[in-house]
């Protein structure tokens, strides 16, 4: 049930529903003012954000296909409480993707991909400034979009779609295990040199070793959030 993080959340407007009532409970979520595991109700949200259950339905429902939500029969919806086997496993899977998509795209980048993905590194840097974890994680996310989006393989990309909302969770979580609320400033430069170089084996030892840091210290930061 919402407890004390009604007072942090600022209601919505009546007229903007189900987009941007998303958009809030999913900055909740990714920012720890509603805790993973926390039991969340339709009555609840719909008296939290002053709207009907209609919207706030459709945007349950995105945030359930994003895996921020889960239901479970009989005993209600939670928000995704990410344990180390979560972790492992969005490690696994957005190593694979991320090689595939760059085996994809390697011989069709051109000069809009290079001004595309530079523009989105600019932004992620920008919110190192800001101090918001939530905006640096979203940031982060953009910025490997992008080799989805540009390589032309649908399934890739809704594959990616459905693991997106949980890597933010994971990056926001990952942050807070390191004291931090954004990664640290050159943490992508070696991906963003090699990513617009010519080496796609060079490339690809990336995507392994840029997925892995980190992973370790952030699997003991969970087991101690339950221990």
């Amino acid at each position: 049930m919402l407890t004390n993080t009604d007072k942090r959340m600022a209601p919505v407007k009546r007229e903007t529903f189900s987009n941007q009532i998303a958009t809030n409970l999913r900055r909740a979520i990714i920012s720890g003012e509603i805790e993973g595991g926390t039991q969340i109700t339709e009555s609840d949200l719909a008296r939290h954000f002053g709207v009907s259950r209609g919207p706030l339905r459709e945007a349950m429902g995105q945030l359930a296909s994003e895996g921020l939500i889960v239901t479970i029969p009989y005993t209600g919806t939670r928000v995704l409480k990410l344990s180390p086997r979560d972790i492992r496993e969005i490690h696994s899977m957005r190593t694979a993707l991320e090689t595939l998509a760059f085996k994809e795209i390697w011989d069709h980048r051109d000069a809009a991909f290079a001004r595309e993905l530079e523009a989105r590194h600019k932004v992620l840097l920008a919110t190192l400034e800001m101090n918001d974890h939530v905006a640096s994680s979203e940031a982060e996310v953009n910025l490997h979009s992008l080799v989805y989006e540009a390589c032309g393989h649908r399934l890739l990309l809704e594959s990616w779609q459905r693991i997106a909302g949980r890597l933010q969770l994971y990056l926001a979580i990952h942050q807070r295990a390191h004291g931090r609320r954004g990664p640290i400033k050159d943490a992508h430069e070696r991906y963003m040199q090699l990513a617009l170089g010519d080496s796609l084996e060079l490339m690809l030892a990336e995507v392994e070793d840029h997925m892995r840091r980190g992973i370790s210290q952030l699997e003991s930061y969970l087991d101690g959030l339950d221990g």
